[in-house]
């Protein structure tokens, strides 16, 4: 399950992510550059401050047939969101109340269907381009409420952070993975194969989901009874009912009251401002300040996340190993984490400002900032399970959705600051807005945040009810039933 889920994810990023890389090979820049002449030579502080000059900046760039000025490349990277942001709460109701399996597996299959009708759609017209992420943005909007939903059904607390880290770090290996593809594929075959092949290749995954995957471990055939009983019992009846038990409804009023929900949120929106800064704006960085070509430019973008893949499997599994020996609470371990997701890049992004035309440094401090941010997968992500499980995927909808104004509102203001004025000097302005947001993140989730479960995660039933469903719960969360399971799993 953490695997497959690993790959959804991979899926879904890389389907996102390739037309970041494959809209280098698409647009036409000399006419850009000629209808951009008069733009740049209104501003006086442009002559001051150039562009680097590369071993490769004077290399022919051969264009694409795409006329698109920066804010329309705004608006097309963007609208992607749009369907991002209204598919997020219903999907996660839905996966809630019937069924997270098949949320993914449409999740998934929307977005195959609209990336292999990109090529035909962006030579009609970037409308149709727009329409076709929008839709894209729909199915991959209802992606981690159905994932946490699965997780909250599937992972043993001493197991969730690693568990989490796995299925969510897919979205730094497809990324490492698209990038590389799609800047290959577009080198070599031209932009339209990046979206024909890296579609075709998801068609896989959706076979191996409906064979291999159920909702909840007591739905799947294919386990042990053993495996199957461990689980059960370590998460307690209030997971372990899966959707043969109707939850109780969604206490609304508590939740928006909540400290540690609120810390959550304000963590997830800087956040995820940072991770799309990087994400998407990335490689357009490369191209007009440090003047990498195409190839160049696709490796040197996807070799910080492959790391990043690497430091969230590791950071994930140190912490909880340290949560089972009790040397650290879940509370501190989630903190931790998203400290270095938000502290490390943030610092990278300060001395980036300052180091110039440094292509090599400034490589490494970019591969050392989005590395650390994977400490989020086990970080934040993770949190919305530790205070409510059985409203995980709500809570992800929730904060997801409020976060997914920041891959609006990232290609849009880039492409306003970048228009006419592509140097050093514009993209300081936008890391200095980020930093400022990274220090947000810092302060509120260290105040805010909390590891442990909440008490309205019973919804709005009175004390008493509470106390009278965990008692007939008993013999599922008995002090015999848990040390089993930690003897089992040592």
């Amino acid at each position: 399950m953490a695997v497959l889920g690993s790959i959804a994810m991979a899926i879904i990023y890389g389907l996102k992510v390739n037309l970041s890389v494959a809209m280098v090979a698409m647009l036409n820049h000399s006419a850009l550059a000629h209808h951009g002449a008069s733009s740049v030579e209104e501003k006086d502080h442009v002559n001051a401050e150039p562009v680097c000059q590369g071993s490769n900046s004077t290399e022919a760039v051969e264009d694409g047939p795409f006329i698109w000025s920066e804010p329309v490349q705004g608006i097309i990277l963007s609208c992607y969101f749009w369907g991002y942001l209204v598919s997020q709460v219903p999907g996660a109701r839905v996966a809630e109340s019937f069924s997270a399996r098949w949320v993914m597996f449409f999740s998934v299959l929307i977005n195959v269907v609209c990336t292999l009708l990109t090529p035909v759609a962006a030579k009609m017209h970037y409308v149709a381009m727009i329409v076709m992420r929008v839709g894209e943005g729909i199915g991959g909007g209802v992606t981690f409420p159905a994932m946490h939903v699965m997780l909250a059904s599937w992972a043993p607390p001493n197991e969730r952070s690693v568990m989490s880290a796995i299925v969510y770090a897919g979205t730094a290996l497809g990324t490492v993975i698209s990038m590389l593809m799609a800047g290959v594929l577009a080198g070599t075959l031209g932009w339209e194969s990046v979206f024909y092949v890296m579609g075709g290749l998801s068609c896989l995954w959706m076979v191996l989901w409906l064979w291999l995957i159920q909702d909840t471990p007591s739905k799947q055939p294919l386990i042990s009874q053993e495996e199957r009983d461990l689980i059960t019992s370590s998460l307690g009846s209030s997971s372990s009912g899966g959707h043969n038990e109707p939850k109780p409804p969604v206490p609304w009023r508590k939740v928006f009251t909540s400290g540690p929900f609120y810390g959550i949120l304000i963590a997830h929106i800087c956040n995820n401002w940072g991770w799309y800064m990087l994400l998407i704006e990335l490689p357009f960085y490369m191209k007009q300040v440090l003047q990498f070509n195409i190839k160049e430019n696709a490796v040197v973008t996807a070799i910080p996340f492959l790391t990043m893949w690497f430091f969230s499997m590791a950071l994930s599994k140190t912490l909880d190993a340290l949560r089972s020996r009790g040397k650290i609470t879940t509370t501190i371990a989630r903190k931790t984490a998203t400290f270095i997701a938000s502290a490390v890049p943030m610092g990278c992004l300060l001395a980036l400002c300052y180091i110039g035309c440094q292509r090599g440094l400034a490589v490494t401090l970019m591969t050392v900032g989005i590395t650390a941010i994977g400490g989020m997968f086990c970080g934040l992500l993770s949190n919305h399970i530790d205070i409510a499980p059985n409203y995980a995927g709500t809570l992800m909808a929730i904060t997801n959705t409020a976060a997914t104004l920041s891959g609006i509102i990232v290609p849009i203001f880039v492409g306003q600051i970048t228009h006419g004025n592509q140097t050093i000097g514009a993209w300081r302005v936008i890391f200095f807005v980020t930093i400022a947001l990274y220090i947000l993140e810092i302060i509120a989730y260290l105040l805010l945040a909390s590891g442990e479960e909440q008490p309205w995660n019973m919804g709005d039933k009175p004390a008493s009810s509470i106390e009278a469903a965990e008692a007939e719960a008993t013999p599922l969360n008995t002090k015999e039933s848990k040390q089993n399971y930690n003897s089992q799993e040592q």
